[in-house]
Parts: C-alpha cells; sequence; structure tokens
C-alpha cells in the first residue's frame, strides 16, 4: 500500500480527538504514547505510524469499529491532496512605516512566541482605548514575526466597534477565512460549530500567524480560534480576560518622547527641525498622545507648508469637540479630526460626509461614484487625496475604507451638515449601481438564469471575461451583504429583493446559506410590507430552495406551496415553474413520489410552454429520477438524456453533471456497468472542474458502488472514505448517510459483519434525524442483512419488517402487478429491499 500524505489522518485524529474533549497532552496519557507523536500525526508528519498505537489511539478515543476501520483506511490509503494545502495567504496590511516605540510591548509579543511549548497555538490579545495603536501594533509585530511563520498569515476585521455595522458574525468570518485558505465554497458547512472544526483541521500542522482586529468580545472570537502551531495577536477595546490560555498585552498611550518622535517622522524632519521640544511636547500632549490623532495632526503640517507649528497647535486648541461615541480622553482625537476635516475643499468635504453612507467594509472608486454623482476618474482623485491626508486607509489596491473613529466622525458631519433628501439620493444611487453590478457580474457567471432578476444589467457596468466578474464578487460579497441589510432598514424595498433574487445561486454555491437566509427572510418581509406579490413569490422560492438545502422539508414545503399559489394567482409562470421544481424535489426526498412526479410533469409542461430551457433541465432531472423509482427505465434514461443536451448547449455545466449523475444511476441498476461508468466518470469531472461539491460527492458514492459490485473492496472505500470527509466537511448529512451507508455493505459483503451492523446503526439515525423514511427502510434492509449473516433471525425479520412497513406506507410495493421496479428510493434505493422484507417475513411465519 502507497503511504498516506497526511492530511486525511491528521484531520481524523485531531477531530476525534476534540470530540473526546482531550488535549494532545491528555490523549497522549490514555493511549501510553509520547506526546511527540501525537502532534507529529496531527501535523501530518508521522506518515506510517505503528499498528500498535493505531489501536492504543482507538481505546483512548473510544472509537467503534467503523471508526477504526476508517482510521485504519486514513493510514492505508492516499487521499488526493487537500486543495486548501497549496494556498499560502498573506493578507497582513502594510506595515506602518512611521512605527515608533512600542519597545516593552514588542518584546511582550517576542517572548510569548518562544515559549516553551513551540507546538502549542499562542494567543495574545492586545487591548486598549480607540485610537492608542493597538492594530498597528499587532501589525507590526507580525511582521516582525512572519518569517518564523512560512505558512502565511490571515488578517480579519472583526468590526467589534464599527459604527453603523454590525460585529462580523463568527459563521460568516470562517466562512471567509477558510474561502482564503482554499477551501471552496460549497465545501462549508452550514454549522458554526462544523466550520470551527474544518478551520482548526485545515490550520492544522501549519505556522501561520492570525491577526484577528478589532474584536468585540470573547465569544465572537472563541471560534476564529486555530490550534497546532499558530501565532495568534487579537485587538480589542475590552481586556479579553475570558480566553483560555491567552496572554494579554495592555496598550496605554505613547510616552512623550514617543510621540514626538512619531510626530517628528510624520510631519517630516524639515517641518520639526528648527521647534523647541517643548511646543513639540505641547503638541503631542493636545493630541493626548494618541497615535490616531499625532499622525492625523503631523500629515495636516505636512501638507500645509506655510503652517507652523507653532499655528498648528493654536487651531488644535480651537477646534476641539467630543465624540458622543468617546469617553473622556480621547477629545484629541475630535480636534485632530475636526481640523483635518475643515481643512478639505468643499468639494473634498462634501466626498468626506458622502462616502460614510456606505454601509459595507470598504469602498471601490465606481462605487464612490455612484455616490458622490461623478465620473469613477474623479471619485479616484477623491479617494487619494482623503487618503494622503490620512482620512482614509487602502489595505488592498484599489479598494478604501474610513478607520472607525474618523467614520464616526464623518457621518456625523453628514447627519448634520447633509440633507435628508440629499442623503437618500446618494444612497439611491449607490443601490442603483451596486443592482447594475450584480446583474451583470450574474449574467456573466450565469447568463441562462437572466429571466430570475428583477433587473436586467442595461448600465454601463461591464466586465471582460469570466474570472474578472468573479473577482469583484469575490471583493464586494460582503459589502452587498450589508448594503442588503442596510436597504431593508432604511425602506429601499426593491434594491433588497434584486439583490436576494440575484446573489441567491452564488451564496448557495458558496456555502454562504445562513446569510442566503437572512437576505431572503428581509426580502420576504419588505415584499409583504409593501404587497408586492412578485417579490413575496421570489422570497419564498429562495427561501425554500435554501431550507430544502438544510434538510428542513416542512418549511421548504410551506415556503414553495406559498410561492405556487402565487404564482398561479398572478399568474407568472416562471415563478409557479421554479416553485414546482424546488417542491417537487423536497417531496422526493421525503419518498412523497407520487407528488414529486406530478410537480415535475407539471413544471417541464410549463417550461416547454414558455420556453425556458434552465427550467427544462430541471425539470427533466427531477422527472428522470421519479421515472426512474417507478421502473419506467426508457422514459427516465430519454429525460436525463434531453436534460445533458439541453444543458450542454446553454453551457450549464452544473444542470449537465447531475443529469449525467441520475442517468448514471440508471444504468448501475440495470447492471450496465460500463455505461455508468462513463456517466459518473463525466459528472466527477465536471464537478471537480466547476467546484461542484454536491456533484462531486453523488459521483464518489456511485463510483463506491460499482467498486463494490466488482469486489474492487479497496477502491469502494476510497470512494465512500472521500465522499464521507467531502459530506462532513460541506454539512451535507444526506450524503453522509450514503457514504455510511455505502460503506455498511461493502463491509458486510467483505464478512465485517459486526461492522456492518455499526454503519448502518449510524446511518439509521441520521435518516430518523432527516424525517427520511425511503432512507430509513434502506438502513433497516442493511441491519437486517448484517443480523442474518450473524443468525440474529429475530432481529433481522424486525428490521426487514420495518422497511416494509416503510415501504408500504409510501406507497411502494414491489410486485409484478404495480409495476414498481424498486432499485432506487429517494435517489438510489439498494436493490430488493421490499424483495427482502416479503420474502423474509414469509420465511419466518411459515418457520
Amino acid at each position: 500500500m502507497p503511504p498516506t500524505d497526511g492530511p486525511v489522518l491528521s484531520v481524523l485524529l485531531r477531530a476525534w480527538r476534540e470530540r473526546a474533549l482531550l488535549t494532545q497532552e491528555q490523549l497522549a496519557a490514555r493511549a501510553n504514547l509520547n506526546v511527540r507523536t501525537i502532534r507529529r500525526l496531527e501535523a501530518g508528519e508521522l506518515q506510517r505510524p505503528r499498528g500498535a498505537s493505531i489501536r492504543l489511539l482507538a481505546t483512548a478515543l473510544c472509537l467503534d469499529d467503523a471508526e477504526l476501520a476508517i482510521l485504519i483506511g486514513a493510514v492505508n490509503t492516499t487521499p488526493p491532496p487537500s486543495p486548501s494545502a497549496r494556498i499560502t495567504p498573506r493578507q497582513l496590511p502594510t506595515d506602518v512605516a512611521a512605527f515608533v516605540g512600542r519597545a516593552r510591548e514588542l518584546d511582550l509579543l517576542d517572548q510569548a512566541q518562544a515559549g516553551d511549548d513551540a507546538a502549542a497555538v499562542v494567543i495574545t490579545a492586545i487591548d486598549g482605548m480607540a485610537g492608542v495603536g493597538k492594530t498597528a501594533l499587532a501589525v507590526h509585530a507580525a511582521h516582525r514575526l512572519a518569517p518564523r511563520f512560512p505558512d502565511g498569515n490571515l488578517f480579519v476585521d472583526l468590526h467589534g466597534y464599527t459604527r453603523s455595522m454590525t460585529p462580523a458574525n463568527p459563521a460568516d468570518t470562517l466562512a471567509s477565512m477558510l474561502g482564503a485558505l482554499g477551501v471552496p465554497g460549497d465545501m462549508i458547512p452550514q454549522r458554526l460549530d462544523e466550520r470551527a472544526a474544518l478551520y482548526r483541521s485545515v490550520l492544522a500542522g501549519r505556522r501561520m500567524i492570525v491577526v484577528l482586529d478589532n474584536a468585540t468580545d470573547e465569544a465572537q472570537v472563541r471560534p476564529l480560534l486555530p490550534g497546532g502551531t499558530c501565532l495568534v495577536l487579537i485587538t480589542s477595546r475590552r481586556r479579553l480576560i475570558g480566553l483560555d490560555g491567552a496572554r494579554t498585552v495592555s496598550v496605554d498611550v505613547l510616552s512623550p518622547a514617543e510621540a514626538i518622535a512619531l510626530f517628528s517622522r510624520t510631519a517630516g524632519p524639515d517641518r520639526v527641525a528648527d521647534v523647541s521640544h517643548e511646543l513639540l511636547a505641547e503638541v503631542v500632549r493636545r493630541c493626548g498622545l494618541l497615535p490616531l490623532a499625532i499622525r492625523l495632526a503631523a500629515a495636516r503640517l505636512k501638507v500645509h507648508p506655510a503652517w507652523s507649528v507653532a499655528h498648528l497647535l493654536n487651531r488644535l486648541e480651537e477646534h476641539q469637540r467630543r465624540l458622543t461615541e468617546l469617553h473622556a480622553g480621547e477629545r484629541s482625537v475630535t480636534g485632530a479630526l475636526g481640523l483635518s476635516y475643515r481643512e478639505l475643499a468643499t468639494s473634498d468635504q462634501r466626498a468626506y460626509r458622502l462616502l460614510s453612507l456606505h454601509a459595507g467594509v470598504d469602498i471601490a472608486p465606481d462605487a464612490a461614484a455612484a455616490l458622490l454623482a461623478t465620473t469613477t476618474e474623479r471619485a479616484e482623485r477623491v479617494l487619494e487625496g482623503l487618503l494622503e491626508v490620512h482620512l482614509l486607509q487602502e489595505p488592498t489596491t484599489g479598494r478604501y475604507r474610513f478607520h472607525d473613529l474618523i467614520r464616526v466622525h464623518a457621518r456625523e458631519r453628514a447627519d448634520d451638515e447633509e440633507a435628508e433628501l440629499d442623503r437618500r439620493a446618494a444612497l439611491t444611487r449607490l443601490l442603483d449601481h451596486y443592482r447594475q453590478a450584480t446583474s451583470a457580474v450574474m449574467d456573466r457567471l450565469h447568463p441562462y438564469e437572466s429571466d430570475l432578476r428583477r433587473h436586467p444589467a442595461t448600465g454601463t457596468f461591464s466586465l471582460p471575461d469570466a474570472p474578472a466578474a468573479t473577482a469583484w464578487l469575490d471583493a464586494e460579497l460582503t459589502n452587498l451583504l450589508a448594503l442588503a441589510q442596510h436597504a431593508a432598514e432604511h425602506d429601499f424595498p426593491e434594491h433588497v429583493q434584486h439583490l436576494s433574487t440575484t446573489l441567491h445561486w452564488c451564496l448557495r454555491s458558496r456555502g454562504r446559506w445562513a446569510e442566503a437566509e437572512t437576505l431572503h427572510t428581509s426580502a420576504l418581509s419588505t415584499a409583504r410590507a409593501t404587497a408586492d406579490l412578485k417579490g413575496e413569490m421570489d422570497a419564498l422560492i429562495a427561501r425554500g430552495g435554501i431550507h430544502h438545502i438544510g434538510g428542513r422539508h416542512q418549511a421548504a414545503i410551506e415556503d414553495t406551496k406559498g410561492a405556487l399559489g402565487i404564482a398561479r394567482a398572478i399568474q407568472h409562470r416562471s415563478g409557479e415553474l421554479r416553485a414546482l421544481n424546488v417542491l417537487g424535489m423536497t417531496h422526493g426526498l421525503q419518498g412523497r413520489f407520487a407528488q414529486a412526479g406530478e410537480c415535475a410533469a407539471q413544471a417541464l409542461r410549463i417550461a416547454r410552454a414558455i420556453g425556458h430551457r434552465a427550467g427544462q433541465v430541471e425539470a427533466l432531472i427531477s422527472s428522470g429520477k421519479v421515472h426512474r423509482i417507478m421502473g419506467e427505465h426508457k422514459q427516465a434514461v430519454d429525460d436525463l438524456t434531453q436534460a445533458i443536451t439541453i444543458a450542454e448547449a446553454m453551457d450549464d455545466q452544473t444542470g449537465a453533471l447531475r443529469a449525467l449523475n441520475s442517468l448514471g444511476r440508471i444504468h448501475l441498476g440495470q447492471g450496465e456497468y460500463d455505461l455508468a461508468t462513463g456517466s459518473f466518470t463525466r459528472a466527477l469531472d465536471l464537478a471537480r472542474g466547476t467546484g461542484h461539491r454536491v456533484g462531486e460527492l453523488d459521483s464518489l458514492t456511485a463510483l463506491g458502488h460499482l467498486h463494490r459490485i466488482h469486489g474492487r473492496s479497496h477502491q469502494a472505500q476510497e470512494c465512500y472514505q472521500q465522499a464521507l470527509v467531502r459530506a462532513r466537511e460541506v454539512g451535507d448529512r444526506n450524503w453522509q448517510f450514503e457514504a455510511i451507508h455505502g460503506m455498511g455493505r461493502l463491509h458486510h459483503e467483505c464478512g465485517r459483519a459486526d461492522q456492518a451492523l455499526d454503519d448502518h446503526h449510524q446511518a439509521l439515525r441520521l435518516a430518523s434525524d432527516l424525517d427520511q423514511p425511503s432512507d430509513q427502510a434502506r438502513a433497516h434492509d442493511g441491519l437486517a442483512h448484517a443480523h442474518t449473516t450473524l443468525n440474529h433471525r429475530d432481529k433481522a425479520r424486525h428490521h426487514w419488517a420495518q422497511a416494509l412497513a416503510i415501504l408500504t406506507s409510501l406507497g411502494i410495493d414491489r410486485t409484478e402487478e404495480s409495476g414498481v421496479d424498486v432499485t432506487s428510493i429517494r435517489l438510489h434505493l439498494d436493490d430488493a429491499v421490499v424483495m427482502n422484507a416479503r420474502s423474509t417475513i414469509t420465511d419466518e411465519s411459515h418457520t
């Protein structure tokens, strides 16, 4: 066997250790192993541990036989490399050029990193008042320490104290960080704890720096803490004493000498060459010795050659005003900001005010142009001018943002000096810009879905190609979500509904399901408040699709039935089509195949009548699945072949791979193994090429079945194991069921009936949690097979009776009279479940 490359084994071991609530040291003690061995295993450095070590670990972690088999499989097989293993993010902002002082704090950070246990994560929380330079210290320290952490760095602004912005949600932050680490969006799980576990697994064994800036409290930070050999620097206005194991470094104002040095370096040596020490000391004292205030004051002096330091001091004394959000000791920041603002040209003052209306994290020149009602070129010059006087920051090239204190000042100026009508007009221009831009981007990425968007792209915004569209979406998605929330709160219903329909597929494909549900719920509320029936229908369909993905079947049915009723009432045919497709898929997952078939048939008739090709693909796939379940294989093949043809003509690769997987299931059920292999292989290539994780799971599981049928147990085990790992990463419990159930059948056929029992018990628990009776029947069938092999006749009879009862309740009876061929229930019911149940019960009753 080729040796494993480490990551899968390390991920499994780390996940099971954390599940057992054990540290590496505690696990080592329980297993009677050296703690270095545990660390090397979790870091992926120890590739072929001894069998005895594996057994000791399994015992210490209380693994069952199935989990032990998975662990052994991770040692004896070679999984494909994780896509995130090749990513080395470099997210640190540029170091502060005029950084001075902080020798004590930097020494503390150096000492913390060079502690006794170099293999443990090092967490340092930097706290202090607003404007004291916490971020500058963290970034400077991170740059100093970066050579010791070759695997890269992450920088996240958590917006703990940013006015008009909600503190960053840990789940959303994890999605962004996982994306930066190379994890595809559709691999990112839905739940916070699952995202956190995946994040720790991806960083296991890496030496990285993680900077969590502007945290609000411990709860916001805890899920973002990695393990292993990372260095974490956290900044907050609060002292985060509740973080276990974290060292705290409190940052105070600069010393007078450091403050003078900072002022002199920022203003330039020639501007302070003949100035007395006493006068410089008074200037920095008026700035409260705060780095932010000192930099702003020095910047004003620098851009005004006619000013003297004495003149600057007089102006600071004249223009002090208290910001309501700040406490005593920060009044000099107000003086510096007020001075900087008053010295701007009138047009730049207005730009400063209007830019604060943007509810997102940062702003690009094209969006600024919309706010300011000017050209992109002019807006860029304005942004650069504000950057030069330190009223804006440029964290990444071409994107600008306010420091949180400056944003407060700018927004107060907007509230005081801009009329309500003017503020609303500026926001309308900004939202209109994003409406046109997002439509253009989605037209580029998904042109065959243009009818879903409320406002087609008609403006001048254009992108050269799909990669450029993807890059724009990556940069703006967080802003779009923030603006959608802002629009919902400030009575811009049309823009909320547009963003809901336009971003729906984007959020689904990137695994940002919680944000999608929030957005669609906002759209639903605004639509109902304005009596917009079409908007209500669109929001219900979109939210129903999210419920469907999350396995919340009743909620999905309620939403889609509501949408269907509206669509029929207003005679909106494409809306009716989309609602029927979601409703049919949900019925199918719950084993209501007659309803699923009727929904698919109705959807297909509508799609053909109105020429809706994307709707035809969706309806044909659903129809093909239902025909396959009912044993009507020729009709199923015809449906799916048509779906593939239409999807390929539209370049709809997602539709094509889904249809190929369904077609492969028919060939598999008919024993046409070469045709099945061809379909699944083509689908797997498409899934991996487009990053479609669910399609990959479908193909992997099916290929596992093919290998199992042909007696290729090792290849089957590898496919099932890959599918299980990916399903857990995504948080898709349906595909976890498929992988576990497939491994149960494999173990049974390989003579490992005890392991098969464990697998099918796990599968039954999943199917019961999901409330999917067809899958419960399959799990009962697997348990009956395993009990029969173990000569547990009563238990086997019980489970087959359970399977038969479920199938009978679903209206499925495999008899020649019924014409039903149950080779697949839901997506692919195992062969002969009903026949096994009937024959076994009959035999037992005769006995």
